[in-house]
């Protein structure tokens, strides 16, 4: 597919080896905004926010994913395939389905459970597990000791469904050892897997499904900067 695509207006050459994804593109506007040295612009399509800019005198990019697997799907193939984009970490917010697990805790996700379909495209005889690049997984795992935030490495849900039906669904993962749920990094990962690239997902908790402690939406959208800082630091090893 010839570029700009039909979801990202940019140029070649404007995005980055590297791209953090938000699921916000208003959080994708307060990474550059904050951090990013001489942030410009890339992408406006659909009000998901694109920006690249210099991290400790690295070209890295930020762009906003949407919420699900099929929109991060979309984006995330299009930077992979189209924009030669080689790493994505995606930085989002997640509920805690562990009561260790707390809020304003780092989880690091190693492997994404789903219960999405979208794994079935690639007509496989068996179940994918979709897990994490390494190499970005072992700088993140660093980069958030050296940061001195509480944080935890393991499995996590990826769901399509926000309100589920079935209320007995948290319960079941959670006796899986599942650390918590969000709604996009199976999809990333497996798009990464696809392409030959890397992925990583890296969370904030938000809010916890055991607990009922919850953050606002206004502290979702900017106030998790030691996440937004581990991503970027690992941006720059990448």
């Amino acid at each position: 597919m010839p570029i700009p695509t039909a979801h990202i207006e940019a140029k070649p050459g404007d995005i980055a080896k590297t791209v953090l994804m938000p699921g916000d593109p208003l959080r994708a506007k307060f990474v550059a905004e904050n951090f990013l040295e001489n942030p410009v612009c890339f992408n406006g399509v659909r009000g998901m926010l694109g920006y690249t800019g210099l991290y400790e005198g690295k070209e890295v990019s930020v762009m906003g994913s949407g919420m699900g697997i099929p929109s991060i799907g979309i984006y995330s193939y299009e930077l992979f395939n189209f924009y030669d984009v080689d790493n994505i970490i995606r930085i989002g917010t997640s509920g805690a389905m562990q009561p260790h697990v707390k809020v304003r805790d780092i989880v690091i996700a190693q492997g994404a459970c789903t219960n999405s379909d979208f794994g079935r495209q690639y007509n496989l005889p068996g179940t994918f597990a979709p897990i994490a690049s390494y190499k970005l997984l072992k700088y993140c795992v660093e980069q958030t000791v050296a940061n001195g935030t509480p944080y935890h490495v393991g499995n996590i849900l990826s769901s399509d469904i926000f309100y589920d039906d079935d209320s007995s669904a948290n319960e079941k993962w959670r006796k899986m050892g599942v650390l918590c749920v969000e709604m996009e990094s199976a999809g990333l990962y497996m798009n990464a897997a696809r392409a030959g690239k890397n992925a990583l997902g890296i969370f904030t908790i938000s809010d916890s499904l055991v607990t009922g402690e919850a953050t606002t939406s206004a502290e979702r959208q900017s106030a998790f900067t030691a996440m937004m800082e581990i991503a970027l630091k690992t941006a720059v090893l990448s």
